[in-house]
């Protein structure tokens, strides 16, 4: 039988159930998956937000191949009071290094956001006196290793905080009307799974 589960992965945290150094894995999170649950992708231990695990190799293939160019949105907090013709450089596409590599970044979709209503991060983010702080949401069609930070420090706006949103249509606010928590865990449907790959 398939099953679906979305978290809200903390800070810290890497998207992997097996150990690594000090840092914690989805094995802290208090809850108990069957044992043939994997992680769809993966976001970075400094990244935060929502990350699907499953036992459907047939939905995870489909989203993870490229050509399928399925919908991620991220809340990115950068430095410095991000600019319009910044965010029309993210949607545009902008060269970035892969593995030493050049790449051009496909076309995306960048706009300016009010402080959205997220959790404190834990550790919170160094602010500096001198130095403000904005929020921009990125939605990708692909995901290259550290994407969304690459993008934001070649455009001059180095991120401080990323949180992924939203998968396709589903996202963190539809989970909890008191507001979703880092480390929270929901089984989904397979009705309501479709809605990812929208």
């Amino acid at each position: 039988m398939f099953r679906y589960f979305l978290i809200y992965k903390p800070f810290g945290m890497l998207s992997q159930f097996s150990r690594e150094g000090d840092h914690t894995t989805l094995a802290d999170l208090d809850f108990s998956f069957p044992k043939d649950i994997y992680p769809v992708g993966r976001l970075d231990a400094d990244s935060e937000g929502l990350l699907l695990l499953t036992n459907d190799n047939y939905l995870k293939t489909k989203l993870l191949e490229p050509r399928n160019r399925h919908k991620r949105t991220y809340y990115v907090q950068v430095e410095g009071e991000i600019t319009s013709e910044a965010c029309h450089q993210l949607a545009d596409g902008v060269k970035i290094s892969i593995n030493g590599k050049a790449y051009q970044t496909l076309p995306a979709s960048a706009s300016r956001l009010d402080e959205p209503a997220l959790p404190e991060r834990n550790p919170p983010i160094r602010f500096r006196k001198n130095i403000p702080t904005s929020w921009v949401s990125v939605t990708l069609h692909e995901g290259k290793n550290r994407q969304v930070r690459r993008m934001t420090a070649a455009v001059g706006f180095p991120t401080l905080r990323l949180v992924r949103w939203a998968i396709g249509k589903i996202n963190l606010a539809d989970f909890s009307a008191e507001g979703a928590k880092p480390g929270d865990v929901w089984e989904v449907t397979e009705k309501e799974v479709r809605r990812l790959t929208l």
